[in-house]
């Protein structure tokens, strides 16, 4: 049921001929209160979207009441026009659901550089409107979807309360705040400020560690909505981690849908002297080209991952690295470990552990393949 499984939200996705394909394109989700708390968390790229610009103004008093979004354009790099566009999706949903227009976050994805149709997206809100239903989480879920292969969702419960959420996003994924959008839902009593707090420090360890191919979009956007239905005032601890992991679920279902790709790779950084370090370190593993080619030719070449260590700034012996590649120890001592050749491949999911006997914080950065249905797709992407 995902984001309407919590209560006090209703949920739908319809055709507004905005894709070219005709599919499920415009999504609308709707808190019904009593409570309408809400946070946000937004891409770091300067060039941000319109949408996303609009968003981040509309949210500066913590209050939310629906989050429009359409597939098919990402509403980026298009002038005072965009800006205009944005307001406009605001503003005919706020019409049709009786609320002010601030009250409505907008969430846009698409290809860059070009102006949606905005006839047919602002003929489809009536539409969305109508169609909104308790049941309605799914067609909203496929219908912000672009090159994703498959909807994705997520849901978890607490003590009397529930939070879920859902995404989309195959390419184009190195969040840093956050083409990748998500909408993640709570009943539970949460005033703005804490929503703030909790979904930041959710997407630091999870939407953030979520590396597919190193571009980070203009459009990513992760908003918080907390109905109060429940009547619920949680435990900090147990909502924190209650969102935490669904932003887990949905960032590694991104991982796992990524463009072309056949390895879905954990890389875990032990023995960092910071935290900061960790991830430092795997972020700089799951960028490099030549590690994701030599994950997706099933060679576990370890000289590709701890050269890529060399590069960092972070803390540790160069003469006292071991990497292991699916629990098979390829080096040891930053050198020679055991037979790369005991490495299996057999499952699509690959570890990489890195061991910097520097300290005690752990991270992992999940990234994927590069393939050549990868290049086949992006190079594609626009024509």
């Amino acid at each position: 049921m995902s984001v309407t499984q919590p209560a006090g939200f209703t949920a739908s996705g319809v055709a507004a001929d905005i894709k070219s394909s005709g599919g499920l394109d415009l999504a609308l989700i709707v808190n019904n209160g009593p409570r309408f708390d809400a946070a946000g968390v937004f891409t770091t790229n300067r060039i941000s979207a319109a949408p996303v610009r609009w968003s981040q103004a509309a949210l500066e008093n913590g209050q939310a009441k629906a989050v429009i979004l359409n597939a098919g354009g990402a509403n980026a790099c298009t002038g005072t026009p965009g800006d205009d566009d944005a307001a406009a999706m605001a503003g005919h949903t706020a019409q049709a659901l009786n609320i002010d227009a601030q009250d409505v976050q907008v969430c846009s994805t698409g290809l860059i550089g070009e102006r949606l149709p905005m006839d047919s997206v602002l003929a489809g809100i009536p539409r969305a409107v109508a169609a909104l239903d308790t049941n309605g989480s799914e067609d909203a879920a496929k219908a912000i979807m672009t090159t994703d292969t498959r909807h994705k969702v997520a849901a978890s419960t607490g003590q009397g309360y529930s939070v879920a959420g859902m995404t989309k996003g195959a390419g184009m994924i190195a969040p840093g705040m956050a083409t990748m959008l998500a909408v993640i839902t709570t009943d539970a009593v949460v005033d703005a400020t804490l929503a703030q707090q909790l979904l930041s420090e959710a997407v630091r360890t999870t939407f953030n560690r979520a590396d597919s191919d190193g571009c980070m979009s203009t459009n990513d956007t992760v908003v918080l909505m907390a109905s109060g239905a429940s009547g619920v005032t949680p435990d900090h601890d147990e909502v924190q981690e209650l969102i935490r992991d669904v932003c887990a679920s949905l960032a590694r279902q991104i991982i796992g849908d990524a463009e072309g790709s056949t390895r879905d790779i954990a890389v875990t950084v032990h023995g960092a002297a910071s935290e900061q370090d960790g991830e430092t370190v795997a972020r700089t593993v799951t960028r490099s080209n030549l590690f994701k080619t030599a994950m997706f030719g099933k060679d576990p070449n370890w000289g590709r991952i701890i050269s890529a260590v060399g590069t960092t700034d972070a803390v540790f012996d160069p003469t006292t690295i071991d990497v292991a590649v699916n629990d098979v120890m390829v080096c040891r001592n930053a050198g020679i470990g055991e037979d790369r050749s005991l490495v299996s491949f057999d499952d699509r999911e690959v570890t990489v552990d890195i061991y910097l006997k520097a300290g005690e914080h752990e991270v992992t950065v999940w990234t994927n393949d590069l393939s050549y249905d990868y290049v086949r797709e992006n190079a594609e992407y626009s024509s």
